[in-house]
């Protein structure tokens, strides 16, 4: 499954996590808070093993009009211990009648259904002894076609003649397809499905397998039964069924896989970037693993009201039609929307092998799962479109977030212990997917490709049709390569965080002397408690005369290591994590940053070295170990630098710094500082594509742009009003590249004309990317009021429910005032907000973008005490790292807040030359 990880984009509220402060005293305040621990997890057992299914016949008729659904239910089943009960899996249904008929003897009906709600169980008792043996079990039932977007629910579409109307779709990971019909709903308890849909005759029916019958339903003329060809061996979680209006695009992969894309009615155009994506993907994935795509076909299908990102669905994936990760309008979308459809449609095919052939025994697994697919997207996007430079932008956007996550108190082993249903949605987040990710890659650059094929197609072949434990892949891997793969990647997954590596030289001759020692790296400052936790940590150093190969590669097994780089002559200098894979962050001693900080201005470091470097230097800072005003200045050098990628993380930090110092009243300081910094490229870049100019022009355009428009840079603001201008009256369209940086700028510095604009435009757009760049940057408008309209916008008929997150989110981004409205706000609306979306991760990533950009101490007390009285279960975690976050925040401002002040002061009296 693909969430929406908050990423940094021109245009939009600033998410990522700011933290920092010194160790003990801040861990003392956690403490007083009650901060330092999450709370006991519920008591749980997994579903009993005496009775288990073959195979599901099930047959389901959806009301589109009463928004019900009437279900049978035929399940071939194994009675493994002679009982008189059957626990399955059950939520939001109600059983009419059940009965079980051992092979070749008379049916016995049950006498009870007893629903433990809590648990989402039912226990079906019988009046006599079930024997050991198969047989049938059958049950009628009902159920809602919900509007919660998990199970089987509706989502509201308007057609093309401007009826509004309600499309039947699921969503079972993680532990939903008991909301749907009654099941063993765990993903180790695997069988075969065969599906039938009692559908309206003019609608689409889908499910997992190809269709193999369609005939007049005989009770109604008006309705026909649609049935599915018999599906693999497959977990529950992976079952899908959709009936609604679509048009659709179509073609074969070069191995014969019929491979089509679903859109709205009247959008087919949009889904044929997707299809020549998944097109090429599915045979990427074949030859890599050497295993052949199991199904005769592959669905990919735009979803209204969608919560996750998509699901990998075995042959039916769904996405979500709002935030573009499937439909692509060839004149109307922007850069970074192409690229992200690429990096979806990968995640998700991927799945169809490493999680639907191959399936995690449980959900501590997890990581496994979605660790990878977020690895391989980006092999996959690199193979499809290496303009993307994606391995670079992979860094920005996946490992230094998890970075940023894990090196809180209040996170978590990338292996979690999941038990009760409830925990499993929050561990949909950045440490199983972008540290599982990061891990991965770091094993991959470790082991090899070679092996690391080898070894992936050993572990697939042996398990495939079954489950699996993060274990098994370890020993598949350790197989191929001969390497300790177990040894070093627990230390990894099974104990949170990671190291900081400090390393300092000696010139010996020609040779030169490193020493290396590992510590935790924590938020809160230098580790100080005693057993620090120890990782076995591959680390690669190159120097100046290759800076593109490693000179060596060790394995760091011990807290401290010293390494002879022979042939160094003493002009050179030597870098840490050769490409920014290595799982760590490195300090390195006065004198070897030094000798580092002419390869960021001469461009002679890689460009991932120098984001890298970067990275590790603003991240010392906000943990306190070095001083803001040191990274600052090596900003100042990157005035040369022209890799998008470096500019986007260089402008989170930016980001993440203006958001902490809008608490002060030298927030205009800071603004001129970024004018400083952007101008130069800004000027290079122009307004205008270029001729020769490719995908990564456009996205760093966009950025720098949006950037310099909302510190005000002057020149930026007046052209940027000019283009807004001429494209309300229609004299010039802005192209999609643009769009996101002007609307934000307009808005930023504009009135209430100018909102009423962007919310008539967000009104008449047709596409769903437009209203969501619209939505995006409503909350850049500064005036109390506007901003009060904006939050009333977010929970309007105007905004889909999932999409109000997004609103909500860019107004606590977008100023201090924004931040505090916003806050209110959800309080105020905290019934309805929580009703929509509990027990799913968009709770969690509303408190998050809401609460974690305050910097005031009593904050996080105000914050906690509200969750206190207003439980989120889902969201317990996001609500401690955000009062962490809180805490963190106020210590960096407590901390450096006033050297910031003088060394901006000291600029401004004496401008630095460039």
């Amino acid at each position: 499954m693909a969430y929406f990880p908050t990423f940094c984009v021109p245009g939009s509220w600033n998410p990522f996590i700011i933290f920092c402060s010194r160790s003990s005293r801040r861990r003392r305040r956690l403490h007083s808070l009650g901060l330092a621990a999450m709370p006991e997890k519920r008591p749980f057992e997994r579903l009993p093993a005496d009775v288990s299914p073959i195979n599901y016949s099930l047959c389901l008729k959806p009301d589109l009009l009463d928004f019900t659904f009437e279900g049978k239910l035929e399940a071939a089943a194994q009675v493994r211990q002679a009982t008189n009960q059957i626990v399955m899996n059950c939520a939001d249904i109600d059983i009419i009648t059940a009965s079980y008929a051992p092979e070749g003897d008379e049916e016995i009906h049950a006498t009870g259904f007893n629903y433990q709600n809590e648990d989402e169980k039912v226990t079906l008792s019988f009046p006599s002894t079930l024997q050991t043996g198969t047989g049938t079990l059958k049950i009628d039932f009902v159920g809602e076609l919900n509007d919660k977007m998990k199970g089987f629910y509706r989502s509201k579409y308007t057609t093309p003649s401007g009826e509004v109307r309600y499309a039947a779709v699921t969503q079972f990971e993680a532990t939903d397809a008991r909301r749907a019909f009654p099941c063993w709903d765990e993903p180790a308890i695997k069988a075969t499905f065969d599906i039938s849909l009692v559908v309206p005759k003019d609608r689409v029916a889908l499910s997992n397998m190809n269709v193999i019958d369609r005939k007049p339903y005989p009770d109604d003329e008006n309705l026909v039964e649609v049935k599915f060809a018999r599906t693999p061996v497959m977990s529950t979680y992976l079952v899908a069924f959709v009936v609604g209006e679509y048009d659709f695009v179509e073609t074969r992969s070069k191995d014969g896989v019929c491979v089509r894309v679903y859109t709205p009615v009247g959008k087919a155009e949009q889904g044929k970037f997707a299809l020549e994506v998944a097109a090429k993907t599915l045979p990427f994935y074949k030859d890599y693993f050497n295993v052949p795509y199991p199904l005769p076909k592959i669905d990919l299908i735009a979803i209204a009201d969608f919560a996750a990102g998509a699901m990998e669905n075995w042959g039916l994936v769904t996405y979500r039609y709002r935030e573009t990760a499937l439909l692509i309008d060839p004149k109307n979308s922007c850069s970074s929307s192409r690229q992200w459809v690429a990096l979806v449609v990968g995640h998700e095919l991927a799945h169809q092998w490493f999680g639907n052939l191959v399936t995690m025994e449980w959900w501590t697994h997890l990581w496994l799962n979605e660790g990878f697919a977020s690895w391989i997207e980006y092999l996959c996007v690199d193979h499809c479109f290496p303009e993307y430079d994606i391995w670079t932008q992979f860094v920005s956007a996946d490992y230094t977030r998890a970075q940023e996550l894990d090196a809180l108190d209040n996170s978590h082993p990338i292996e979690v212990s999941v038990g009760h249903p409830s925990e499993v949605d929050e561990i949909f987040d950045a440490i199983s997917y972008s540290k599982g990710a990061s891990v991965i890659r770091m094993l991959h650059d470790y082991i090899g490709d070679k092996d690391f094929k080898k070894g992936m197609n050993m572990y697939l072949t042996k398990f495939q049709q079954k489950n699996a434990a993060t274990e098994d892949l370890w020993e598949s891997l350790e197989n191929a390569s001969g390497k300790p793969i177990a040894a070093v990647m627990n230390t990894w997954t099974k104990q949170m965080g990671f190291p900081l590596i400090y390393v300092e030289a000696e010139q010996i001759e020609d040779d030169r002397l490193l020493r290396l020692s590992q510590k935790k790296f924590c938020a809160s400052g230098p580790y100080v408690g005693e057993d620090c936790p120890q990782w076995m940590v591959p680390i690669t150093i190159s120097t100046s005369e290759d800076p593109n190969q490693a000179k060596l590669k060790i394995l760091m097994d011990k807290p401290e290591m010293n390494v002879v780089l022979k042939n160094v002559k003493s002009d050179q200098w030597v870098k840490l994590n050769l490409g920014t894979v290595g799982f760590y962050r490195t300090q390195y001693s006065s004198a070897m940053l030094e000798s580092l900080l002419p390869g960021i201005r001469d461009l002679s470091l890689p460009p991932v070295d120098r984001l890298g470097l970067q990275n590790d230097l603003f991240s010392l800072a906000r943990a306190g170990i070095i001083s803001t005003v040191e990274v600052l200045k090596v900003m100042e050098a990157f005035v040369n630098e022209p890799n998008y990628t470096v500019w986007s993380d260089l402008s989170c930090n930016l980001g993440i710094l203006s958001t902490l110092l809008s608490h002060t009243d030298f927030y205009e300081e800071i603004q001129e500082f970024v004018k400083d910094v952007f101008s130069p490229i800004g000027e290079r870049l122009g307004w205008d594509p270029k001729p020769g100019e490719g995908h990564l022009d456009a996205l760093l355009r966009g950025l720098v742009l949006g950037k310099l428009g909302k510190a005000g840079h002057k020149a930026t603001l007046e052209e940027a009003r000019r283009r807004f201008k001429d494209h309300v009256e229609g004299k010039q369209i802005l192209s999609a590249d643009l769009r996101s940086p002007v609307y934000l700028t307009v808005l930023k510095h504009g009135d209430g004309t100018t909102l009423d604009i962007m919310l008539k435009l967000h009104k008449q757009a047709d596409m769903q990317e437009e209203k969501n760049r619209i939505e995006r940057v409503l909350g850049a408008t500064l005036l109390p009021d506007l901003i009060q309209k904006v939050l009333t916008f977010a929970l309007s008929e105007e905004v889909r429910p999932q999409d109000t997150v997004s609103v909500i989110g860019g107004v606590a981004g977008g100023s201090k005032h924004g931040r505090k409205a916003a806050w209110k706000f959800i309080k105020d609306n905290w019934e309805e907000l929580y009703n929509r979306y509990q027990g799913g991760f968009l709770i969690s990533r509303l408190i998050k973008l809401s609460v974690e950009g305050f910097a005031v101490d009593k904050m996080a007390g105000e914050v906690k005490a509200f969750f206190e009285s207003h439980p989120a279960p889902s969201a317990e975690r996001t609500i401690q790292q955000c009062c962490e976050n809180i805490l963190l925040n106020a210590a960096w401002l407590k901390r450096d807040a006033e050297s910031i002040h003088q060394y901006l002061l000291q600029r401004k009296a004496s401008p630095p030359t460039v």
